[in-house]
């Protein structure tokens, strides 16, 4: 049980309110529902925990006078410029032979729209349920698009454990062209407060963190590595340009860019 949060929604939402507290309550979150009379910006300042909210945009988390959703559809100007010759993510996932992708750690499923997009057929795998609700809602909305109608078509939400996913493939002896690993709470070097101090954190992922503590749901990536390089033919992990490597492991090859750089384990065998 993930535990209790409010869900806030104006009486044009009830419906839309009814539906996402039964589909998280089989997830295992208790949802309160909490109808108001004006769902805006001076609401959610006045009300600054972390709560889930409802409008004709689908669901939202909000918290600290901010609200949030993976909002896929946003995505469709970058989606239009980005080719596999311009994306350096396209470079290292090899985007051309179409792989059957695992992004084991979701996020808010931008890198793997964009993967996706570009022709790769994609699973996400992604274990905190709130979080996979707003994947899920996202994908439905985007599905209304008709630009992003045949990329919807590869895209794969899974609502499980990233290990224990990893792990079952290996145990029933299948493999992946490529997994992709972007851990949101990269591994501390004396580089990485200073990054921190420069960069400030976006919305989204400010709300992400207080979803997802550091030390909690986000520390996933070292465990992981391991096990995905054992499944597929290539793993690719996403750093900050200066962090260190993903559990010490230094990797066959290096893409870099200004901000962050793909690092990449190929299979030996």
């Amino acid at each position: 049980m993930v535990g209790e949060f409010r869900l806030f929604f104006e009486n044009s939402e009830v419906e839309k309110a009814q539906h996402y507290q039964t589909v998280l309550s089989l997830r295992g979150v208790g949802v309160e529902l909490c109808q108001i009379e004006q769902l805006n910006a001076r609401f959610l300042r006045l009300n600054p925990e972390l709560a889930l909210c409802v409008d004709a945009s689908g669901l939202w988390l909000c918290a600290n006078g901010m609200k949030m959703q993976p909002d896929w559809r946003a995505e469709v100007p970058r989606l239009k410029r980005a080719s596999l010759k311009s994306e350096m993510l396209a470079r290292a996932c090899q985007l051309a032979e179409k792989p059957h992708l695992v992004d084991a750690t979701a996020g808010l499923g931008h890198d793997s729209l964009l993967m996706a997009h570009l022709g790769a057929e994609v699973h996400l795998i992604e274990r905190n349920p709130i979080l996979f609700s707003l994947l899920e809602d996202a994908k439905v909305q985007a599905q209304q698009d008709p630009f992003l109608q045949s990329t919807m078509s590869r895209i794969h939400l899974i609502f499980a454990d990233s290990e224990m996913y990893l792990q079952q493939l290996q145990q029933q002896g299948q493999s992946v062209d490529v997994v992709y690993l972007d851990p949101m709470f990269p591994q501390r070097d004396q580089n990485q407060q200073a990054i921190k101090k420069q960069a400030q954190v976006k919305k989204q992922m400010q709300l992400l963190h207080l979803l997802l503590p550091e030390h909690g749901e986000m520390d996933l990536g070292d465990q992981l590595l391991a096990l995905a390089k054992q499944i597929a033919k290539r793993v690719i992990v996403k750093r900050p340009r200066h962090a260190i490597f993903l559990a010490e492991q230094v990797p066959d090859h290096q893409w870099l860019g200004d901000a962050c750089r793909f690092d990449a384990y190929f299979s030996k065998d």
